[in-house]
């Protein structure tokens, strides 16, 4: 079993910026897919980026593309979202998922087994 909890988020200013972290517990393998999305009410759940846990390529959604940036730290078993230049659309909460078995930039949340509970990001414009 996987457990991943979100934290960092909260209210910034627009063109500030704010890092997420997703501390995963559990089983880890060097195949796990590590993928950040966002909701907001009344909305589907938007792909924002996505990192293979052993590898360094990353995808990004198109609307956070040049401005989010996803890693991972091997020792403290957390993936991060470092968030840039954010605007009052990128307003919506965040949650961390993984999957042992989805192809690397996996954009689909269906695609994902193992979901956190979600932090809020608020952006004033």
């Amino acid at each position: 079993q996987v457990q991943l909890v979100e934290s960092g988020g909260g209210l910034v200013q627009a063109g500030g910026s704010l890092t997420l972290s997703c501390a995963v517990s559990g089983r880890t393998f060097s195949s796990f897919v590590m993928g950040w999305f966002r909701q907001v009410p009344g909305k589907e759940r938007e792909f924002v980026a996505a990192i293979k846990w052993s590898g360094a390529i990353r995808y990004y959604g198109d609307s956070v593309k040049g401005r989010f940036t996803i890693s991972r730290d091997y020792a403290k078993n957390t993936v991060y979202l470092q968030m840039n230049s954010l605007k009052a659309e990128d307003t919506a909460i965040y949650y961390c998922a993984a999957d042992p078995n989805v192809r690397a930039g996996a954009r689909n949340v269906h695609e994902y087994d193992y979901w956190g509970q979600g932090t809020q990001v608020t952006v004033s414009s």
